[in-house]
Parts: C-alpha cells; structure tokens; sequence
C-alpha cells in the first residue's frame, strides 16, 4: 500500500499508548527518517515523577530545548526528498507546561516559548493514539522503563484528560484518532495493515479508527 502522499506523519498520544513503537514501525515500513522524543536524555525526568513540584520547570524547559533543536533540524530537512516520521508534535509541548507548571512558571515557559520556538512544519497527517488510563497504568508497569517507575497513576490519568482536550481543538492538520486499547500494532502484522489500510482510506480532516474486542 502506497502512503506516498505522506511526507512527514506524526504519531501522538499519552505516555504508555504505543506512539514510539508505532513511529518506528511506520518508518521502517514506509523508508522513512524518525524523529523520536529521548525522554532518558533528561536528567530531570526520574526526579519529576518523585517530585513534581519541584522538578517540573527543570524538566520542561529541557524537553522545550532539546525539542527546539529537533525541529530545527527537521526544517532544514527537504521534505520533498525524504519522509520523516515522528511521536511527538512540537505543539503539543505546552500541553505538559500547562498540566505540570505552577502560575509563575507557566508564564516564564511562556516567554521563553515565543522567544526561541521555531515554526514546526505541519504534518500531512497526526494518528493520535488513545487508550484507557488502566491500560495507560498496565503498559507503563510492564515495559519497566527506570524513569517511568514512580508515575503516578493519577498522573497518567490527567495526562490523558489533557491529550482529549488538546487534541479536540487542534485543526492544523487532518488527524486520525485511533483506540489503541485492543490493537497492538507493534507485534501484530494483521493489526498494523488494518491500520495501513485505515490511513490509506482518510479523506476528511478528523476520522476515527476503532475496533471491537
């Protein structure tokens, strides 16, 4: 199946849903660059998720940095040369400054946002993952990552409130929204070509993918 209309594709959603692997999966199916998140770059994770209080404005603004740099890269690529494949959409890194800075906080991110934030190019098209917060909780326990081992539940929880709510206002690109919650398209082949065959058929701006247990 030809995905050829696709240059650069995003793939998004709460920790624990998949994107990564499904990210990866694409790209080697289709040749493709990736752009992938390096959460275990960032010293100030592990310390995060024991205190967030303390350790979000660190953590954010080295996401914000570390980010700024990617997409700058990403800029500079010829798009109409190459495909790039990514988990995770630049705009989306507010969504994390907002559900974990205080006030004070939110508002230095901000200015140093609109100072330094290059223009990201839009993606041809965003699969926005989504899952259950209990199958969100399964996944992150079972993949064992060291600096995911104190999230809390309730955490996970309010990060995919947040995902909903971001992602029920962005337009700036056609999105495929897909339940996760009983596919598994990194290991299994009939799963990730239903999901080849679903993109393929996308015609409108906002199209859902579902499938029943």
């Amino acid at each position: 199946m030809s995905l050829s209309k696709y240059r650069y594709i995003v793939v998004e959603g709460p920790i624990g849903v998949g994107k990564t692997s499904l990210a990866k999966r694409l790209a080697e199916y289709w040749g493709a660059d990736t752009l992938l998140e390096k959460p275990q770059e960032n010293p100030f994770l592990t310390r995060f998720y024991e205190d967030a209080e303390r350790y979000a404005l660190q953590t954010q603004l080295f996401f914000l940095f570390q980010r700024i740099n990617e997409v700058r890269d990403l800029n500079q690529m010829d798009m109409f040369q190459s495909r790039t494949v990514s988990d995770y959409l630049f705009e989306k890194d507010a969504l994390f400054a907002r559900l974990n800075l205080s006030e004070d906080e939110y508002q230095l991110y901000q200015s140093i946002y609109q100072r330094l934030a290059p223009q990201a190019p839009t993606p041809d098209l965003v699969i926005y993952l989504q899952a259950s917060t209990e199958a969100l909780i399964s996944r992150v326990r079972r993949r064992g990552h060291r600096h995911e081992r104190t999230i809390q539940d309730d955490y996970l929880s309010k990060l995919a409130d947040s995902y909903g709510e971001f992602f029920h206002h962005y337009a700036e690109a056609p999105v495929l929204v897909v339940n996760s919650e009983n596919l598994n398209f990194a290991d299994n082949e009939a799963d990730f070509k239903l999901l080849l065959d679903r993109i393929g058929r996308m015609r409108g701006q906002r199209e859902y993918f579902n499938v029943a247990e």
